[in-house]
């Protein structure tokens, strides 16, 4: 999963990027308000994770211009600041969580999976149906009876299909969503990632538009032998 961290504090920031990492997301990083915005416009992120207390432009304001925008990733902020105004005013413009600093990485998380799920539409850290499930918990996949784990980024992949079940994303929407900046991405990278996924859950898991992309069925569709 693709994050963008905009943080100010290199100390703060280090040791969020680091953990991040170590939770097998790809980070990018920005340090001002301006970049910030700009890096939001630019790139397709699972999430947010947003400094209120920001050079150039104030993380309110880059919220504020995100929503207006009509850019609806979810945002976590992440500041020290915990008078009830700033918490109010920072949900009331956008945001889909408040962490107050200092936190605990696996409580950092923990919201991250629930403003996921609740995106997705989903009481419980699981998306899909009886068919196919995706659990962000465990990061496994079920499908079809067949269970088994997948590694951080095949998890990535079919989290980025299993938010938009039946849409169909290309080559392109989908490295996207999976690297981060200055990545070395192999031409193939993609087809391998659906070969494994395939592999371990049979060709119906993942399905592929031709010249258009891939998709994730649910429902009846999911059951259908894919031509």
């Amino acid at each position: 999963m693709r994050v963008l961290l905009i943080e100010d504090d290199v100390q703060i920031g280090t040791s969020l990027l680091r953990a991040l990492k170590d939770a097998d997301y790809a980070v990018d990083w920005v340090r001002d308000g301006v970049a910030g915005s700009e890096a939001m416009s630019a790139a397709s992120y699972t999430v947010v994770l947003l400094d209120l207390g920001l050079p150039s432009m104030t993380g309110i304001e880059l919220l504020r211009r995100a929503r207006a925008a009509g850019n609806a990733v979810p945002v976590l902020i992440l500041t020290a600041r915990d008078d009830l105004e700033t918490r109010v005013q920072g949900l009331d413009v956008g945001a889909d969580d408040y962490v107050l600093k200092p936190f605990d990485t696996p409580e950092l998380l923990a919201r991250i999976r629930a403003v996921l799920r609740r995106k997705a539409g989903y009481a419980v850290s699981r998306l899909g149906d009886e068919f196919i499930s995706l659990n962000l918990d465990e990061r496994t996949l079920t499908c079809g009876g067949t269970a088994g784990a997948l590694s951080a980024r095949e998890f990535a992949l079919m989290l980025a299909l299993m938010e938009r079940p039946g849409t169909i994303f290309s080559r392109d929407q989908l490295e996207d969503r999976l690297y981060g900046w200055g990545k070395e991405i192999e031409s193939n990278a993609i087809d391998v990632l659906i070969h494994s996924v395939r592999k371990k859950f049979g060709p119906g898991v993942i399905r592929n538009v031709r010249g258009l992309g891939w998709t994730v069925m649910l429902g009846a569709a999911a059951r259908e032998e894919p031509k």
